[in-house]
Order: C-alpha cells, then structure tokens, then sequence
C-alpha cells in the first residue's frame, strides 16, 4: 500500500510524539501528561475536545465535509505497566518502574495521525469519535468512561475500530449493543 504523501508530511512530528510519550509512560488511570498532549493536539488541529471521560480518559468529535448521521468510533489505550525498561533507546522510559511494554504510546500515536489527517482533509460525511482510553490493563477504564456516559454523549453505532482486541474492547461492543436493544 502506497504512503499517503500527506501522512508522509508530518510523520516525523508523529515519531517524536511516541518517542516523548514512550520516555514518560503513566500507569492506568495517572494518564495527566498523556491526556494533556492528547488533548492539545487534538485542540490544535481544530477537533472538538471532551477530557476526564472515565477519570483520564479523552474522546475528539470531528465533523465530516457532508451532513450524514454516520458515526464511528475509533480507539486508543494510553496506559504503560508498572514494570522496568530494560532497552538502551534513546528515548526509553525516564519513569522507573514504568513502561510502554505494550505498545500503547504507538496506538495512542496512530490514532492521533488518524484525527490529524482526517481533521486536515474532512474527506468523510458523518462523525468520528476519538476515543482515548485510560487503563486498558486490567483496570477497567473501558468502564470507568461507560460509566461517565461515553456511549451516551458520544453515540456509534457497534461497530467500533480499535487499536487493540482487548477484552476491554470487546466489552464496549457488547454494551453498546446491549444498549440498543433495550432502547
């Protein structure tokens, strides 16, 4: 598959943010910094920005070019693990016993390329939903931003793309469609 030129265009803006947020992880639900730069990024690129969604949790509300009531959900963990890094990268862990061992700061990344380039182009009709999810491990956040309304501020339909196949995951489907047949 092709490199889309304009993707290409701020790639090197997208590694140093993994890079920064991989050298200052934050276990679940201490995601400040993360949610912070999230947050601003999103702002900054003119998306819509609702923050402390299930504690640390933030979720961005984009608008297509058309009016169409098609709506997506798309999602990112941003939590690390409360273990060492034992690597000699450049820009490993500066937190000790704390890492990005799962790769959540890259899933965190791409979801942000994925809003930046769909903010610059809007080439979609419809909504797309954000969603950057605390404490993914084993902590509940999928649950903790239920719980704060998520599914009822941000409605998708149950179809939901995501980063990871967590059970967490999984679990948002299964409310969302559970939801919908009891409405």
């Amino acid at each position: 598959m092709p490199t889309i030129d304009r993707i290409n265009g701020f790639a090197d803006e997208l590694t140093a943010i993994r890079r920064d947020l991989h050298a200052h992880p934050e276990i679940g639900f201490e995601e400040v910094r993360t949610s912070g730069i999230v947050a601003d990024k999103l702002k900054q690129w003119g998306i819509e920005v609702h923050r402390g969604i299930g504690g640390t949790g933030v979720v961005g509300v984009l608008k297509g070019k058309g009016s169409g009531g098609k709506r997506i959900g798309l999602r990112a963990d941003m939590d690390a693990l409360p273990m060492e890094e034992n690597t000699n990268l450049k820009w490993r862990s500066t937190i000790p016993g704390r890492f990005h061992g799962c790769g959540h700061d890259g899933h965190t990344t791409m979801l942000l390329g994925t809003a930046r380039y769909l903010a610059e182009t809007k080439n979609f009709d419809g909504t797309v939903h954000f969603i950057f999810q605390p404490a993914e491990e084993g902590l509940g956040g999928a649950r903790a931003m239920i719980k704060d309304g998520l599914l009822e501020k941000f409605p998708w339909p149950a179809r939901t793309s995501s980063t990871s196949s967590s059970p967490a995951t999984a679990r948002t489907a299964r409310c969302r469609n559970a939801q919908r047949t009891r409405s």
